[in-house]
């Protein structure tokens, strides 16, 4: 495997996903009861945006970037929020992987577990996430860690899923575990983030998830004008039993989302599956 999300961190794909997740892990908080956030694709946790990869992209300068000198309603404020606390105030100079920004939302009671198998990132996400009990970094293959740890023991909380997608059959796979751990757990929120190269293979994706019988699924899109024609400008999220304020609190952040990161894109939010 070749990716390396150093390259890539805080770019608009991760802006799009991580603002989700955080509105997400609120909702989570908004019960007393603990919860545990799961991450099969955990990455490094943090990056140097100074770093040579970085640098060398740029990436981050037309997602987080723009993002954090954009007027931003409350609804993003947690998100932002997140990445300055791992930044000097008026600096933007790391960026906050999703392990990292996630355990800043935890509570005493919450748990993080972190799956990352790319030796490099395995060892730089444990020195991360090093000192915080709530916090488990383990190396280990991303879709087995996926079955072996749901359910959770708490019943309640988020999958992350999010490969590289680098590999052609990372879209049925990627389909087949998560129908797989919602067998399992069909209680929990799953979080599937994908790219959008071409259209068939996300399509094929939402309709095998909807074959396999979940009630639950909302799905959010960003398709932004391109400005390197080797970049990605379009990707999704698909969400299963999203919490029930998100399909409104979507409808407000992605037309923001688009207008910060890339002027005359365009966005959708609609149901794949919507139980009655």
């Amino acid at each position: 495997m070749n990716y390396r999300h150093a390259f890539h961190a805080g770019n608009f794909a991760d802006v799009v996903k991580h603002a989700i997740l955080v509105r997400i892990l609120i909702h989570l908080s908004a019960k007393i009861t603990p919860f545990r956030i799961i991450d099969i694709h955990a990455g490094a946790g943090l990056y140097d945006l100074a770093g040579e990869q970085a640098s060398r992209s740029g990436e981050w300068r037309e997602g987080i970037g723009r993002l954090r000198g954009a007027p931003s309603s409350s609804l993003l404020t947690p998100y932002v929020n997140a990445v300055t606390a791992v930044n000097a105030a008026s600096e933007l100079t790391a960026y906050p992987g999703s392990p990292v920004l996630a355990r800043g939302f935890l509570r005493g009671a919450d748990r993080l577990i972190a799956c990352e198998l790319e030796p490099t990132a395995a060892a730089e996400l444990t020195r991360n996430l090093a000192g915080d009990r709530r916090c488990k970094a383990v190396a280990i293959d991303g879709w087995t860690a996926l079955n072996a740890y749901v359910p959770p023991k708490e019943r309640r909380g988020v999958v992350l899923i999010d490969p590289s997608f680098e590999d052609t059959q990372e879209f049925p796979r990627a389909g087949k575990a998560l129908a797989a751990a919602y067998r399992k757990w069909p209680t929990g929120i799953y979080l599937l983030w994908y790219p959008l190269k071409e259209r068939r293979p996300a399509d094929a994706l939402a309709q095998h998830l909807h074959r396999a019988g979940i009630g639950k699924m909302l799905r959010a899109e960003v398709n932004l004008p391109p400005r390197n024609s080797d970049r990605l400008s379009a990707c999704g999220l698909i969400i299963v039993n999203p919490p029930w304020l998100l399909e409104s609190e979507l409808r407000q952040l992605m037309p923001e989302l688009v207008a910060a990161l890339g002027p005359g894109g365009t966005h959708r939010v609609d149901w794949l599956a919507r139980a009655k």
